[in-house]
């Protein structure tokens, strides 16, 4: 087995990875070598040779923190051979037969002092016959302490990338995948988007305030249909080249970093796709769960999805096997984490993409599906070697205890410690959706906003939780909203103003909406207009949009671009008032700044006294408008003329 590395009490299998600018998978031809690749070269390697079908991690690096690293090789027959490395500071602890005889598994030590560069590794037969596969460990381009991760600072634009923009029709079809049709009248179809098209809009998401960029999935999906998604991934060191390649990515993690923007990688550790390439020989009998019922044929055991199971002291065992073993849907197997080469094997591919790819977070799938433990092990794998990283994981509960269950520094009864920052926070999305809807009575309406915050006691840091509006998940704001733009700019604004860290779904701003089938998941990820040649509607430049949709555009350039700037918001004290005659008001405070944030419900014009917030201090200050621009000296009273949000400063004086 892998050396065992301690990180917050929690013991993980952690070979460590360091990604790949050379090539991203060992068989895969048509991606493009990396930035670095003619730097560290070894000398000392004469011949360089690819024999083996595959090997992963492609590549290396130098100078983790854990010196462990764990090659999976797969090529027939190779159980049968012996592994030899000759290179300084290299070692080979342990070779592991799989269950399978194409399959072995090298445990190496590269100690502090190996230096980067290529080196050879031979696989001796009994036979005679010899195999040779070049290997690379790299220098490290910075150290972990430099990857900044995402904070309340930042608010991030989440993209579908087959729907956002087409910039290179020559990748659409790719010959050698299962899925061949481009089809844009059939929402589950791919439709062409890629990462050039990201990129050539970077600018565009940067001036509307955004400071870092979510893609859903951009690894290789070759599933027969409804492959767009990227949740179902077959093959995990590979960018689908539909989307483009590994130098398309580097390119965007580059363009977002130039600008003070980072990129997060969404990831999937639960589940793979059906058509993974491992699905036809699988290494060992547990590499799944279930695989028994999956390799004779049986009934798919699907999952559940009762995730309270994690904490309910009372659930039954059969209950927490199907909720955490359970497939996710029949077309994505479930992976074993509890197999400790399948551990060792996602903990190294999520740091290989952050190393290589300057990763500005991850945020992981499906959170509360995988083994329980082995999620604290990853990201405590991942936060011991990049200390100011950020994760963020999906847990779809609208129970803040729950949600506070998995965020790191919990208080839990049952010792349970995750190591992840920032959970997201569905609760909050709810409470805020349900408020604004609902009529203002004692227990409904505003209140349910202002008693969603007061949840923000349980939490171990609040601000680090990530606030939405949607998602490419659920159905649209504006359709959650029935259409009503006033309310839907005080949802964004509210949850703009409050300790968290902010995410947007694209065309939010110029609400896009699924008022045909609310929740469809093909609707909710339409097209972004503008995003293809001949659209009608293009959102990039505002030509075809309604006045509508420009003012809320307007409106989302305005209150994130003031957002970035905003101390007050990122760090301040939050002071809020309960609910009266449909007025819900709260102050975000540091010593140099005041906010205030006020959502009205009345449709009437409506005074409200303001000696109620003189704990504030803000008596006899002048106070601008952050989305007008007016300004006013506050005094005693401040009349509202209709129902919306009205969002102050400070900040000016």
């Amino acid at each position: 087995m892998m050396g065992f590395a301690k990180i917050k009490n929690k013991l993980f299998f952690l070979p460590l990875i360091s990604l790949i600018v050379l090539t991203i998978s060992c068989n895969n031809g048509n991606e493009k070598e990396g930035l670095n690749n003619e730097l560290n070269v070894a000398k000392a390697v004469k011949e360089v040779r690819q024999d083996i079908d595959r090997l992963e991690p492609p590549n290396w690096w130098v100078g983790f923190k854990n010196t462990q690293l764990q090659l999976l090789v797969k090529h027939s027959g190779i159980t049968k051979a012996t592994p030899k490395i000759n290179y300084k500071g290299v070692t080979i602890l342990k070779v592991h037969k799989a269950d399978s005889p194409n399959y072995l598994f090298i445990d190496l030590d590269i100690s502090k002092e190996t230096p980067p560069g290529k080196f050879n590794i031979i696989f001796e037969f009994d036979s005679g016959k010899e195999l040779m596969q070049t290997y690379e460990l790299k220098e490290r381009v910075r150290d972990g302490d430099s990857y900044l991760g995402f904070d309340s600072s930042d608010a991030i634009y989440l993209i579908t990338p087959d729907r956002f923009v087409n910039a290179n029709p020559k990748n659409d079809i790719q010959p050698a995948l299962k899925e061949q049709a481009i089809n844009r009248a059939d929402n589950y179809a791919r439709h062409g988007g890629d990462i050039q098209g990201i990129i050539n809009h970077v600018d565009y998401i940067k001036d509307l305030g955004f400071t870092a960029i979510w893609s859903c999935p951009l690894l290789t999906n070759d599933m027969p249909k409804s492959s767009y998604h990227g949740y179902a991934i077959t093959d995990y060191y590979q960018i689908d080249p539909r989307y483009g390649n590994l130098e398309d990515y580097l390119k965007l993690s580059d363009k977002l970093r130039s600008n003070q923007m980072k990129l997060v990688m969404d990831q999937v550790v639960n589940h793979c796709g059906s058509e993974h390439w491992w699905m036809q020989d699988l290494p060992f009998k547990d590499w799944l769960n279930y695989q028994e019922n999956y390799e004779n044929n049986g009934n798919l055991i699907t999952s559940n999805h009762r995730r309270t199971d994690n904490q309910d002291v009372y659930a039954a065992k059969i209950d927490k096997k199907e909720m955490a073993d359970g497939w996710f849907v029949s077309t994505m197997p479930d992976l074993n984490q509890k197999n400790s080469f399948m551990a060792t094997y996602l903990i190294q591919n999520s740091i290989w993409w952050i190393e290589g790819a300057g990763l500005g977070g991850i945020r992981q799938d499906t959170y509360p599906y995988p083994d329980k433990q082995f999620m604290s092990d990853w990201a405590g794998a991942i936060m011991t070697e990049y200390p100011n990283f950020s994760i963020v994981g999906e847990e779809w509960s609208y129970n803040p205890l729950l949600i506070g269950y998995w965020q790191d520094g919990a208080n839990n009864r049952d010792g349970y410690d995750s190591n992840l920052r920032s959970p997201m926070d569905f609760a909050m999305q709810r409470f805020i959706v349900e408020g604004l809807n609902e009529e203002e009575q004692w227990d409904t309406g505003l209140v349910k906003l202002y008693e969603g915050l007061a949840n923000d006691f349980h939490y171990a840091s609040p601000k680090d939780l990530m606030v939405f509006p949607d998602n490419h998940d659920m159905s649209r704001i504006f359709t959650q909203l029935n259409g009503d733009l006033v309310n839907t700019k005080m949802a964004l604004s509210y949850m703009a103003v409050i300790p968290r860290i902010l995410q947007f779904y694209y065309g939010t701003e110029i609400l896009m909406n699924d008022f045909d089938k609310p929740g469809d998941h093909g609707l909710v990820r339409s097209d972004f207009p503008g995003g293809w040649d001949g659209d009608m509607v293009n959102a990039f430049t505002g030509e075809g949009l309604s006045d509508e949709q420009k003012d809320m555009k307007e409106f989302i350039k305005r209150l994130l671009n003031y957002r970035k700037t905003s101390n007050a918001i990122h760090e301040g004290e939050t002071i809020h008032f309960g609910p009266e005659n449909g007025v819900y008001v709260l102050f975000r405070k540091t010593d140099k700044e005041t906010l205030i944030h006020i959502l009205n419900k009345n449709e009437a014009p409506i005074r409200i006294d303001l000696t109620r917030f003189d704990e504030i201090g803000l008596n006899a200050k002048r106070v601008i408008n952050v989305i007008s621009g007016e300004s006013f000296i506050w005094g005693n009273t401040l009349k509202l003329n209709g129902k919306g949000v009205y969002l102050y400063s400070t900040k000016a004086d």
